[in-house]
Parts: structure tokens; C-alpha cells; sequence
């Protein structure tokens, strides 16, 4: 078996409108290249964007609680995309991973996919203390699905595919204002809470660190070396 090669590209602080073309760049190389029987190229963006609310196809924008004015008054940006889910935050403070993968070469399903994006967020949180888990019926990693009231989402994650090629990904909630998401049903819910590891450890966390323990961790998870 050919060795699996993740490229890995950080974006830095980016507006998601820029961020999400360069994503369908790379998306349409890699279908062209599949489609002409050329191999195809793995790469992983991480950024952090501006202020925006994003609705996924499948969402109601009737989960964005404000009007334009407001929005304005509160410097966000409202996206529609072509991801799956619903309403979801990005902002500064956020770790954002777009996985640009052909998951052929991972031998993986769509659904595996997700349940391996959140195994990576499950796995970088642990060390921490904290036990993330997967919720019955919604994307993402969650803390106390249990505990009646208490189930707060850490990290969202919402995907787009086709002809096995991937594209957005997850969004990983480290020093991520909160406050923001008070204005949406985040994800569609309203009766769940959001989380940051910040929030849950009582302090900001070192973002470029867990950054990178993100990033060794998913390419060690995909590349079955851990």
C-alpha cells in the first residue's frame, strides 16, 4: 500500500469567504484529477476566521436571532455554504480544520470520516480532563450527554462530499468567545450549550499548541499510527 501523505497548510487569520474559495480550489483539482484518472492530493488547512455566522444547506435561518442592524452592530458576517448542519459560530480563539481528503485513500466512509474527525478533538481534549463524547442524532464532541441540562458542544463539525473528495470540516472551541453564540441555536439546538476549553479549564490555553497537538494527532489517527 502506497504511504498516505498529509499536506498541511496553516492560514493563518482568515476572512471564511477567502478561506472557503481556496477549499473549492482545491476541491475541483482534486475531482478533475480523479476524474482523469490522475492521483489525487490530501491536504489539511487550519485557520482561525473573523466573526461569521454560517448556515449549513440543510439549516433554517430561522436559528440566526438577530437582524442585519444587529449584525452589523455586532461586526459578524452571515454566510450561507454548502456544508452539511445547521447554524454554527467561527470567530477568533477557534481552531478551524478543513480536511481537503480523498477518503479512498483511507479506505473510509463518509461516516467514519466524521467519527474519525471526532475522535481527534476526543483524543486532544483528554489530557485536559476532559471526556468527550458523541451525542445520539448530532455531529461533534460533546461533554456530559448524560448529566439532564448539562450536554455542552466543544468542537462542530459539518462536511461537504463527493466522489469520496471532502471538503470543510470541524471547528474546535479553545479561547472562542462564547458570547457570540448567544445570538443563534447553535447547530439548530436550543436546549444545548456550547463550550471552549478555555471555559471549562478557568484560563485561556496556549492556541498554537493545541493547534499543533490537533494536528499530529488527526495525521497519526488517518495515517494508522495510533
Amino acid at each position: 500500500m502506497e504511504k498516505i501523505r498529509i499536506i498541511t497548510e496553516d492560514l493563518g487569520r482568515i476572512e471564511y469567504r477567502k478561506a472557503w474559495e481556496y477549499q473549492e480550489k482545491l476541491f475541483a483539482a482534486n475531482l478533475k484529477s480523479k476524474s482523469a484518472g490522475r492521483p489525487t492530493e490530501d491536504r489539511l488547512l487550519f485557520c482561525e476566521h473573523d466573526h461569521v455566522y454560517t448556515l449549513g444547506k440543510s439549516g433554517s435561518e430561522n436559528n440566526l436571532l438577530v437582524n442585519n442592524r444587529q449584525l452589523q452592530k455586532l461586526n459578524v458576517s452571515f454566510v450561507k455554504t454548502n456544508r452539511g448542519g445547521d447554524i454554527t459560530y467561527h470567530g477568533p480563539g477557534q481552531i478551524v480544520g478543513y480536511p481537503i481528503f480523498d477518503l479512498e485513500h483511507f479506505g473510509l466512509g463518509i461516516k467514519n470520516y466524521i467519527e474519525l474527525l471526532e475522535e481527534t478533538i476526543i483524543r486532544v481534549i483528554e489530557p485536559y480532563g476532559l471526556k468527550g463524547e458523541r451525542l445520539s442524532g448530532a455531529t461533534g464532541v460533546w461533554l456530559d450527554t448524560n448529566i439532564p441540562g448539562k450536554a455542552r458542544k466543544i468542537c462542530a463539525i459539518g462536511v461537504k462530499a463527493s466522489r469520496h473528495i471532502t471538503m470543510h470540516g470541524f471547528a474546535f472551541n479553545v479561547n472562542t468567545d462564547l458570547h457570540f453564540f448567544d445570538f443563534i441555536n447553535p447547530c439548530g439546538f436550543t436546549n444545548k450549550g456550547v463550550t471552549s476549553l478555555a471555559k471549562e479549564l478557568g484560563a485561556p490555553q496556549d492556541f498554537n499548541r493545541i493547534r499543533r497537538e490537533v494536528e499530529q494527532t488527526m495525521i497519526r489517527l488517518f495515517t494508522g499510527k495510533l
